[in-house]
């Protein structure tokens, strides 16, 4: 069994349950008006390996629609893919009326995983952070509401938090 991250000495595990129940209540709401209003919204979670992603994206879906929430956790591209605009991958995922996307990492990976591991070159980097505001411009004109979060966790990475920072267990995030 995943062994737990340990909870500030504020919140204890009722507690964070209890939090965590309200918050989702509210999710769940606000997909009810999401359909309601065919509102598109889109969610991206990034953040180092071993952040909480996985569980901070289980803790937002567990008790939302399936039919109306979509996760998406895009592999490695394809060669075909490899040879195409670069958003093109992630424009086939994005929501339609009433919905609700989380990107499980999303094109944000060409400026740090695949630069860090050879996947793209130094020039296909800097096309994207030339072209990535125009991007999600583009995605907000088209009416998609879009959220960004980086999760980091350095008390699981390090056993502790460096000097000036506060930690907020990922599912609460």
């Amino acid at each position: 069994m995943k062994k737990r991250p340990p909870l500030p000495k504020h919140l204890n595990r009722h507690r964070y349950h209890t939090l965590l129940i309200r918050l989702q209540i509210e999710l769940v709401k606000l997909q009810r008006s999401v359909i309601e209003r065919g509102q598109r919204i889109l969610i991206i979670v990034e953040g180092r390996d071993a952040a909480g992603k996985d569980s901070t994206i289980k803790s937002i879906v567990e008790h939302l629609s399936p039919r109306d929430t979509r996760v998406v956790a895009l592999g490695p591209p394809s060669n075909r893919e490899r040879c195409s605009w670069y958003f093109q991958r992630h424009v086939s995922h994005l929501p339609a009326a009433g919905e609700i996307v989380l990107f499980n990492r999303s094109w944000y990976n060409r400026a740090g995983v695949e630069r860090v591991m050879s996947f793209c070159t130094k020039e296909e980097t800097e096309e994207f952070l030339e072209t990535v505001p125009a991007f999600e411009a583009m995605i907000e004109r088209a009416g998609i509401t879009l959220l960004k979060y980086y999760l980091e966790s350095w008390p699981r990475l390090f056993g502790q938090r460096p000097a000036g920072f506060k930690w907020i267990p990922a599912g609460l995030c």
